[in-house]
């Protein structure tokens, strides 16, 4: 008995139409299609009498035997869900489909396919138009235009024409579907392709000859029957995958996924993949394996043989294809190489290639001594062999420290403080290194993994060393020279060699110092000057060598800082030492002046400031105090024009005082329209008035 066979799309043909007389099947899934039992008979012709006709079939499991009866090659319990039937003759070829579905799919795939209500191929209200569904094979081959379907008006209206429109007849893409006006054949004018459009949803009219709407217009769907044209392709790329060594077998490593163009609901995109090869083949040919349907990707084989380090490469490429059709020989395929990396995980300890290692150092040096050799078998690019190395006994004074060299993962064991070869010639380290990652718990650090270190310190001639250093001493400037300033004190450091030590001066920038070469007794050659630009801050610093007796002989220096307490050995100087002023000036505060001293306080203000005495009948100005550094010169009168030199004393606080007796030039100018004229066309009226009494006391001497 054939299972139930419903048609889907089917109008009464008024003429021959080639191809096949229902282009699409229902059929419910069976328990089993059994062996050369016929599943349904399929009706082809091509109007020509069908000369050397041939089906060919999408699933290679049944075929179409020349009666047109679909039979299968074997008992087949799973067929997919839908089965493709290719006629050709020499005059015609067309696509049929049979889908295969469950009794309770029935209603929703027929209404998926016509997008239409109520009862099948039944159109909601009368018409004159019947526009059944059009099925066409995508990719089909010339001749163009081809006769895909058939529009009819039942009324048959004389004069009446058909007129077409639509996406892919007046609408872009234009010119895919035509219609005859008067026959109502459909024809399509060149081949369609699913993946770029599915289904085209067209509208047929009936018009009078006037062009006038008789009928319609009414729905007219087209859809576009899927061909196998598209290879699988693998989108994602690269694909990389990790897998921890030691990882139990089916691990899942990654997932590959393809994708297929063609129609999701058919065989077609039915994807399968597969391993077609491994690179390399070692310790096993087949270490991984590809779940066929969703394509995830897993190990096979034991912890033991997923070992890192044995391996001759822990990179693994594997080709893997994609076939649609299930998988099935007809399929297309589609391939990708997948990467997978064995991880490295912390299963080896480092270990020293030996257990004692030597180094010499010269006392007094610092630096690396000895690079501390190990191995690990783990991966270098990773923790798991990165060493960390500790230096666990021997290194009280913290003289020694440890570092790993960042691309030989040796440890560079340096001197971080100068060694002593009097205190200790010889010093014993113990090291040990791990990794910075932590080993796995059923691994653990072995006596490999520790070292001992024998350091030799060797003896030199090291230079004299001065207490203090540096060395201080206050002394009051200008005492006398040849006076004793310091006695140093350096001793060697070589004690086992009783060596001599002479002294020198190194450096004595202003030359004010001798030292006894035998005793260190430190004297003045010059006077001590605390004003002197030397002298920073009131201290004056000398530098001096200690030189012992070695071969060659080692130099020690030490510094010697002299504060110099200040004595009142500098007067006070005064200023400005100019001054001018208008003959008519009604202001007649000439100046202020004031006074500085080099030397420190008390020996600098306050200071006082005096006239000397006046000549002449009358006094001409007078001086004002008007703090502790500062006075003011005053007119008494508006002089002549002139220059004229007041003499004036400032004299500072010390203990004894000091004091400057200067002299401070005025020139009286005259002024016009804001404009002052000092040159210099008068004697120095002072100066001449001084002489003319010097002249004249000396003439009453001598009488």
């Amino acid at each position: 008995l054939f299972p139930q066979v419903l048609l889907l799309a089917y109008a009464e043909d008024l003429g021959c139409i080639p191809g096949f007389k229902q282009k699409v099947f229902y059929i419910e899934q069976p328990f089993e299609f059994t062996e050369d039992q016929p599943v349904l008979n399929l009706v082809f012709d091509d109007c020509e009498g069908n000369n050397k006709l041939n089906f060919e079939v999408s699933n290679p499991d049944f075929k179409v035997e020349r009666d047109g009866s679909l039979v299968a090659l074997k008992n087949i319990s799973e067929a997919g869900r839908a089965l493709f039937v290719h006629a050709r003759s020499e005059h015609a070829e067309d696509m049929a489909e049979i889908l295969i579905v469950g009794a309770n799919e029935k209603r929703g795939a027929l209404k998926e396919i016509f997008k239409i209500e109520g009862n099948l191929g039944i159109p909601r209200q009368k018409r004159a138009i019947l526009a059944t569904p059009i099925l066409i094979p995508e990719n089909q081959r010339p001749p163009f235009p081809r006769s895909v379907g058939k529009v009819i008006n039942s009324e048959g209206t004389e004069g009446a024409k058909f007129r077409l429109s639509g996406k892919g007849v007046d609408q872009d893409p234009k010119g895919i579907f035509r219609i005859n006006e008067i026959s109502g054949d459909v024809s399509v004018t060149r081949a369609l392709d699913r993946e770029a459009i599915a289904n085209y949803e067209l509208e047929v009219e009936i018009t009078d000859v006037s062009g006038k709407i008789i009928d319609g217009p009414v729905r007219l769907d087209i859809s576009v029957i899927d061909q196998n044209d598209n290879r699988p392709m693998f989108k994602e790329g690269p694909y990389v995958g990790h897998v921890m060594e030691g990882s139990p077998t089916g691990t899942t490593v990654m997932r590959m996924t393809a994708f297929d163009a063609d129609d999701s609901s058919t065989d077609n995109a039915l994807l399968r993949y597969n391993i077609l090869k491994q690179t390399p083949t070692k310790p096993s040919p087949n270490m991984f394996y590809i779940d066929p349907e969703k394509g995830d990707i897993v190990t096979v084989v034991s912890p033991v043989l997923l070992d890192r380090e044995t391996m001759e490469t822990p990179k693994y490429e594997l080709v893997i294809e994609a076939k649609d059709m299930g998988g099935l020989d007809v399929g297309l395929t589609g391939t990708a190489t997948a990467t997978i990396l064995i991880d490295d995980k912390n299963d080896h300890p480092p270990e020293f290639t030996k257990k004692e290692f030597q180094a010499t150092v010269k006392e007094g040096v610092t630096g690396v001594i000895v690079n501390l050799t190990v191995g690990d078998r783990d991966d270098p690019a990773t923790g798991a062999w990165k060493a960390v190395y500790t230096i666990i006994n021997g290194n009280p004074g913290q003289s020694f420290e440890i570092h790993t060299n960042p691309q030989t993962n040796e440890g560079m064991l340096s001197v971080v403080k100068p060694l002593d070869y009097e205190i200790s010639a010889f010093h014993t380290l113990l090291i040990k290194v791990e990794n910075e990652d932590p080993l796995i718990p059923d691994i653990a650090y072995g006596p490999s993994s520790t070292a001992t270190v024998q350091i030799t310190v060797e003896d030199v001639n090291e230079g004299p060393v001065f207490h203090p250093n540096p060395m201080t001493v206050t002394k009051q400037e200008n005492i006398p020279i040849g006076s004793v300033v310091l006695t140093v004190n350096a001793t060697d450091p070589d004690t086992l060699q009783h060596q001599t030590i002479r002294y020198s001066v190194y450096k004595d920038p202003a030359g004010w110092l001798e030292i006894n070469p035998t005793n260190g007794t430190i004297s003045t050659t010059a006077i001590l000057d605390r004003e002197s630009p030397y002298v920073q801050n009131n201290i004056y610093t000398a530098l001096f060598l200690a030189i012992d007796s070695g071969n060659p002989p080692a130099t020690g220096t030490g510094t010697l800082h002299i504060t110099l307490e200040d004595v009142n050995d500098n007067v006070p100087s005064l200023y400005p030492t100019l001054a001018k002023v208008c003959d008519d000036a009604k202001d007649l505060r000439v100046v202020v002046l004031g006074a500085s001293d080099k030397d420190l306080h008390p020996n600098t203000d306050p200071f006082k400031f005096e006239l000397s005495k006046q000549s002449g009948p009358e006094k001409l100005w007078r001086i004002t105090k008007l703090n502790n550094t500062h006075a003011q010169v005053i007119l008494l009168q508006n002089l002549k024009k002139a220059n004229y030199n007041i003499p004036i004393s400032v004299t500072d606080s010390g203990k004894p005082p000091l004091t400057n007796n200067t002299e401070l030039k005025l020139q009286v100018c005259s002024c016009k329209k804001s404009r002052m004229d000092c040159s210099a066309t008068d004697a120095l009226h002072i100066s001449m008035t001084l002489i003319l009494l010097s002249l004249f006391s000396l003439f009453c001497k001598s009488f």
